[in-house]
């Protein structure tokens, strides 16, 4: 044998354990930050989703105030109750006045929530204004339908 030869080391390949370590540690961090702004992004897409199923009754509505029939059922607009995303109420009276109300169904944030279409009563000819309201966080509400 040659003793000028050396013996040969054996080099590790892969990671070590406090490498590992620190990236399960900021894949944790990512994920406690990320799951919370993902859970409030599902809570806003429900709260808008309800407002897209009631707010097609505004037409309907300012059909019967014209008519000066009162509306008592949310089928009466065309509406149809429960949908996938909320229990719908509908109450007019004959001047025009009353609300539109969808009870959500979603996530922990918004579910049993009530997003309302409100319309006041006309006055001297002049037609009643919509607004809306939600009971929702404000976080969660789009800009035109505050929340709390």
């Amino acid at each position: 044998m040659n003793s000028n030869k050396l013996p040969q080391l054996n080099k590790q390949m892969g990671f070590t354990l406090i490498e590992l370590m620190v990236v399960v540690a900021i894949i944790g961090i990512l994920a406690a930050v990320a799951l919370p702004a993902y859970q409030d992004f599902i809570g806003r897409s429900q709260v808008t989703a309800g407002i897209a199923e009631i707010s097609p009754a505004k037409v309907n509505v300012e059909a019967f105030v014209v008519d000066g029939t009162a509306v008592t059922l949310a089928s009466d607009v065309g509406l149809t109750t429960p949908t996938k995303r909320c229990t719908i109420t509908a109450t007019f009276a004959t001047n025009g006045s009353g609300t539109l109300v969808c009870q959500l169904i979603g996530n922990g944030q918004v579910n049993t929530q009530t997003v309302t279409l409100t319309r006041t009563a006309d006055v001297a000819g002049v037609p009643g204004t919509w607004s809306c309201a939600t009971t929702v966080l404000a976080k969660l509400s789009p800009k035109d339908c505050p929340g709390i």
